[in-house]
């Protein structure tokens, strides 16, 4: 090297020139020596330097890396004595000594410290190290000079740091290292690469994507590969697939991609860093599923129980499933608890009869489970006893059932539903071909879903069951078909509540009274369900018993508010007039309150009294004339108690229609209460019309289908008794009257043809007014009253009410009440304003009619 010429350096770039011709195409094949090194030569990373010295011993020639390296111009730093300029002051007496040696033809090599030149703007220069190499030389006239080869140890040392920790980040790395270059050919792998594909890393050299991975993965990862690789855009979290030698087991890998550049910054390949996530793609499998399953089971618990039909709750559970969780299923019910069976037999073992009560499918024309098992909606089944829905219903436990050859399904659970450790039926959730069979998470998914829809199935049939048997209670204590009344013609309506209310309170009676007189009854318990049904039951027998007393509409109504404060009383009604005065125990009572309208028709004055508890207005419709709300003072509910009740007495014009009704008629959730008076009231046009034809404009008319309350409506039609049905006669107050009294009935009955009748209808009135005289006060009055039966009344000025007693066979009296008991077919007494009425009832003439022989009656009191 001492034989190169020091005008050698006028290069500006040793390697420059060489890399022009290789450019140009110029190159000889004997100067391949000469040619550019490949991209990544170390001439990219090292900072090397060179310039020359002439015999005087400065600096003769400065290269372009030398400008680079120590940043001063050719310029400037020819005939710069390069001791002066970059020694140290405390080191420049060696470095002179060293170059009296270099010039003297000595070759050296050395590390030197340096300092740059102060810059022109002031300042210190910085401090370098360096390691030189001199190699003498002579000029063209022979004197000596030197070259200076100079390289910047820093550097040095920082691409030997880089190197190390390059090798150790590669080498240790716990993910898989590659570089590829742009033949996509892997160039290097790392120990982790190859302890997972096999091998040592230099087994995998020249290898490309295509001896990794499936064809189809391979051609997309080599398209990814050489994207990069033109446009050096990176991309991070690539999901390849694949698998690796020696296993089928399917693996994930996330791949990061990026460019790799020399030191020039020229591309020299893609670096390839990949983890392996299959085990994290398992765990985001289990815990999508595992928040699917969970969204499901929110979605069943807002979605299923919304209401208490069992075909509805059925069919949502249905709703909630399909196609999230299944692609078919269906939902059987026992047959036996739908139709109020609490053990139909069979049920045991899993053959009792079951009903199909809802099937859903998000596959078109595909068979809701096994192609031989097809059943429709609303059809009765069984499973045969060795099958596996059998047995899930049998065991309770969720049973898998096979597919059959050839069928679309490839999946079935058969699912028992239990509520209450009772089995109510099954449910068969399905997965057609191309869905993931049933796992063992999806078992326990399904087994919970058919549980929570099992307990709101149960509770729907209970509450239906419970809804049935209040209605049954209801509709038992309600008048049995049209009541009859003599001078009124009765219409009624009842209108339950639907399947999603509870049985109201509401009820209503027609109660003959004495004197063909009519006792008209509407009322409403407050509250829902079967305790507002027997208390409804409970009110409307006491409305009953108190009738018969033949009290006044106010004291009926009075003494019915005292039972109803004390139905909530643990003592019960017969406690209800002491606890009615008592402070109620919020613990024990319950609080009963009702509303009632008590009507009293007498069809011979063709009046009305009515008494009213918290009740909505009767409506009185007179012909020609339109609807009015009568106004009787409403009152407070019974249960209240405290405040008495006021009677209001209306004449009922012949022809006249009078509505009693609950509330249900006229109020609803959309139709405020006004709103509905006025509709009802309008509704009442025509009273001309047969009366059941009114009932069904009134309920076709009004807003009746809400279902939100029961609705009770009672109809009347007033038809006086005619004048020549009644006979009435006053008696002064001598013995003679009871012969005058005979007559009179004698002459009445035969006038109305009822011949029959006249023996024992004077012996019957003669003992009446003998006791009036007897026991009476003020004048006597007898009256005879014709309708469906035969009434006989008489009237007296006394209070004393008469009381049959059993005469001893000594006594000479005391048996006239007892013959009235035994030859009519009732009798009894009231209180009248004036006085008192004592009254019997004969049964007329007819074919089934039996009379009673008096003479044979007279020998039995005996």
């Amino acid at each position: 090297m001492s034989e190169i010429p020091a005008k050698a350096a006028e290069s500006e770039d040793p390697s420059d020139g060489a890399r022009d011709q290789t450019a140009a195409g110029a190159a000889a094949p004997g100067d391949a020596l000469w040619q550019s090194s490949p991209p990544g030569s170390m001439y990219d990373y090292i900072k090397v330097a060179s310039f020359s010295i002439g015999p005087d011993g400065l600096v003769d020639q400065w290269s372009l890396r030398a400008e680079q390296l120590f940043g001063i111009p050719a310029a400037r730093a020819a005939g710069m004595d390069p001791i002066e300029a970059f020694i140290d002051p405390d080191l420049r007496e060696q470095g002179q000594r060293k170059m009296a040696e270099i010039l003297d033809g000595r070759e050296w090599t050395g590390v030197v410290p340096f300092r740059m030149p102060d810059p022109p703007e002031g300042g210190r220069g910085a401090d370098g190290l360096a390691e030189v190499y001199v190699m003498p030389t002579r000029t063209a006239e022979g004197e000596k000079a030197a070259v200076c080869i100079v390289v910047d140890v820093r550097t040095l040392r920082r691409i030997e740091t880089d190197l190390a920790a390059s090798q150790a980040i590669f080498g240790q790395s716990p993910f898989g290292f590659l570089l590829i270059d742009f033949d996509l050919r892997v160039r290097r792998v790392n120990q982790r690469f190859a302890s997972v594909f096999g091998g040592s890393p230099d087994d995998h050299r020249g290898r490309g994507v295509f001896d990794y991975l499936p064809r189809g993965e391979a051609e997309r990862v080599a398209a990814t590969l050489r994207r990069v690789l033109e446009s050096g855009d990176p991309v991070t979290d690539m999901h390849v697939t694949g698998h690796v030698p020696g296993s089928e087991e399917r693996r994930h890998w996330s791949v990061n991609l990026y460019r790799v550049h020399s030191g020039s910054g020229r591309p020299i390949g893609v670096a390839w860093v990949a983890t392996d996530v299959t085990s994290r793609r398992a765990a985001a499998r289990e815990a999508a599923a595992a928040r699917r399953n969970l969204a499901l089971l929110n979605e069943a618990g807002a979605r299923i129980g919304n209401s208490l039909d069992l075909e509805t709750t059925a069919r949502e559970l249905l709703d909630v499933v399909v196609p999230g969780f299944c692609d078919l299923a269906t939902v059987d019910l026992y047959q036996g608890l739908l139709t109020g069976d609490e053990t139909p037999p069979g049920m045991a073992d899993g053959s009792a009869e079951l009903r199909r009560v809802a099937i859903a499918s998000a596959v078109a024309d595909a068979p809701a489970g096994r192609a031989s098992e097809t059943v429709k909606v609303g059809a009765v089944h069984h499973f045969p006893f060795n099958s596996p829905c059998a047995d899930a219903l049998r065991a309770a436990r969720p049973r898998a059932v096979p597919a059959e050859e050839g069928s679309l399904v490839q999946s079935t659970l058969a699912v028992p539903m239990v509520a209450h450790d009772t089995v109510v039926g099954l449910v068969r959730f399905a997965r057609t071909k191309g869905s993931e069979p049933f796992g063992e998470r999806d078992r326990d998914l399904a087994v919970e879903l058919a549980a929570r829809a099992a307990v709101c199935i149960d509770n729907a049939r209970l509450y239906r069951r419970e809804h049935e048997r209040a209605l049954i209670l209801q509709r038992s204590l309600l008048p049995p078909g049209d009541p009859e009344a003599s001078g009124l013609d009765i219409a009624c309506r009842y209108l339950p509540g639907n399947a999603a209310t509870e049985v109201g309170g509401d009820w209503f009676d027609v109660i003959e009274l004495p004197g063909h007189r009519t006792a008209l009854v509407v009322g409403d318990v407050m509250g829902r369900g079967l305790r507002a049904a027997v208390a409804m039951g409970e009110l409307r027998t006491a409305v009953r018993t108190l009738a018969l007393l033949d009290l006044e509409p106010a004291e009926v109504l009075s003494a019915l508010d005292e039972i109803a404060r004390g139905l909530g009383t643990p003592g019960g009604v017969q406690q209800a007039t002491r606890t009615a005065r008592q402070p109620r125990d919020a613990d024990n009572s319950e609080v009963y309150l009702a509303t009632c309208v008590y009507a009293v028709y007498d069809p011979v004055t063709r009046r009305c009294t009515f008494a009213n508890a918290g009740h909505l207005p009767p409506v009185l419709v007179e012909p020609g004339e339109p609807a009015l709300m009568l106004d009787v003072p409403p009152g407070m509910p019974l249960g209240v108690g405290g405040e008495p009740f006021e009677e209001v007495e209306v004449e009922l014009p012949e022809g006249s229609l009078l509505a009693l009704y609950t509330d249900g008629l006229v109020e609803s959730r959309d139709h405020p209460l006004d709103e509905g008076l006025h509709a009802f009231v309008g509704a009442l046009t025509d009273p001309a019309r047969p009366l059941e034809d009114v009932c069904d404009h009134v309920l076709n008319t009004l807003n009746t289908h809400h279902g939100e309350d029961d609705i009770a409506l009672l109809m009347a039609r007033v038809q006086g008794l005619p004048a020549e049905s009644v006979g009435d006669w006053t008696l002064p107050r001598e013995p003679r009257s009871v012969g005058r009294a005979r007559e009179h009935a004698r002459a009445q009955l035969l006038g109305w043809g009822l011949d029959a009748l006249v023996d024992t209808t004077e012996l019957l009135v003669s003992e009446l007014v003998t006791n009036a005289l007897r026991y009476g006060e003020g004048e006597i009055r007898l009256r005879l009253l014709l309708d469906r039966t035969l009434v006989c009344e008489v009237w007296d000025g006394g209070l004393v009410q008469p009381r049959r007693r059993r005469a001893r066979d000594t006594d000479e009296g005391g048996r006239g009440l007892q013959l009235v008991q035994l030859l009519s077919a009732g009798w009894g007494s009231r209180r009248t304003p004036r006085g008192k009425t004592v009254w019997f009832e004969l049964p007329l003439p007819g074919a089934e009619a039996v009379f009673a022989d008096p003479a044979e009656a007279l020998l039995s009191l005996f």
